[in-house]
């Protein structure tokens, strides 16, 4: 067939020249091979006291989420994925101010194993990776396939009844200020029309909605001392992402955690694209309800 070139693959665990060293300088030199968004190298080869080293530590470019990475040539056993979830629990307990993901990364992904690890999912953020390697006439190139992605979580507070409920005092004068807080009232204004029994909730990771007295965060804003972040709950798509791109707005790292868009709200961007964010705002309203 004109045009056609049949793809060679090869088996890195059984080649003489490329081991788990150069896969990880693969990832090392350009982490969005993995395709898990703008990332940066934290570490590699991390010691964990205790025993074992974690192959690589990636972190979002804006410092929100944090990947304990495991690398494994050929198939995927048991000891790889205890080790997985061992790295990833150590590192969420030493650093629990970052949303930590378990990614495993393997030549062979068997339908076995992903029954086990899919176990875990929805109660441990846990990814793995499929990697293919083709060798072409310039060298190898690699192919990261998301066999197993992390479930969507609930809110951190999302149990209100036994969630710790603030006020307005103490987001003003202990998390944040009065003019970060405004802008999550105005967000709050724009919402206004979805429901008229919508109430504003502040509680102490998010300021956030109820209705009908029940939790219904289907956004929730989170000021601080120099910023306000407004968190949308909306599955990630291309539409969302070509419509936020098109704008000036300094939309942050997707949360693959919860499922939810971020966006760094200054107070005249609430006016500026009051048409797009009041359109995403209703559209995860629906979704939610």
């Amino acid at each position: 067939m004109a045009g056609y070139t049949p793809l060679k693959t090869i088996s890195l665990k059984q080649h003489s020249s490329y081991n788990e060293a150069w896969l990880q300088q693969v990832i090392a030199d350009d982490p969005s091979v993995l395709k898990l968004g703008s990332l940066i190298v934290k570490d590699r080869e991390r010691t964990h006291r205790g025993g074992g080293r974690l192959d690589m530590l990636l972190q979002d470019e804006d410092g929100t989420g944090r990947y304990e990475v495991e690398l494994q040539l050929g198939a995927t056993d048991e000891s790889h994925i205890i080790r997985t979830i061992e790295y990833w629990d150590r590192e969420r307990k030493m650093y629990p101010t970052y949303e930590h993901t378990a990614v495993l990364v393997a030549e062979d992904i068997t339908s076995r194993f992903l029954n086990v690890i899919g176990l875990f999912n929805g109660h441990i953020p846990l990814m793995a990776l499929q990697l293919t390697a083709v060798e072409t006439a310039g060298g190898v190139g690699l192919i990261f396939t998301r066999v197993l992605d992390t479930v969507p979580l609930g809110l951190v507070d999302e149990d209100e009844p036994v969630s710790e409920i603030t006020n307005r005092a103490y987001w003003e004068q202990t998390r944040s200020t009065p003019a970060m807080v405004s802008i999550a009232d105005k967000v709050f204004g724009m919402c206004r029309s979805l429901a008229p029994n919508l109430v504003q909730t502040f509680k102490k990771n998010y300021i956030g909605f109820a209705l009908d007295n029940n939790a219904f965060n289907f956004a929730v804003c989170k000021p601080r001392p120099q910023s306000m972040t407004l968190e949308i709950k909306l599955p990630q798509s291309p539409e969302t992402d070509a419509q936020l791109s098109a704008t000036d707005l300094d939309v942050l790292t997707y949360n693959r955690h919860f499922g939810m868009y971020r966006i760094s709200l200054a107070d005249s961007d609430l006016e500026k694209h009051r048409v797009l964010l009041t359109a995403l705002l209703k559209q995860a309203f629906e979704t939610r309800a």
